[in-house]
């Protein structure tokens, strides 16, 4: 067997080396409403509160109607 030679992992900086590019940022701008602005900002904690309290509503409408329909009345 022979032995497997190590990869280059070191930028090459001599004077033929590749010139590095510019980072280009894109920017984009939108005209939102309020709301949409607070959403945009808030959605990643909004949305599993929103879900989460969902499904205790649903939870707690099911409760009571079988307790309701256990009850008799």
């Amino acid at each position: 067997m022979t032995k497997q030679r190590k990869k280059r992992n070191k930028a090459y900086t001599g004077t033929d080396a590749a010139i590095d590019r510019p980072i280009i940022t894109h920017i984009s701008a939108a005209n939102r409403s309020k709301l949409g602005q607070w959403w945009f900002d808030h959605r990643r904690l909004a949305k599993p509160v929103l879900i989460t309290s969902g499904i205790a509503l649903i939870v707690i409408v099911l409760i009571v109607e079988i307790v309701r329909i256990a009850g008799g009345s």
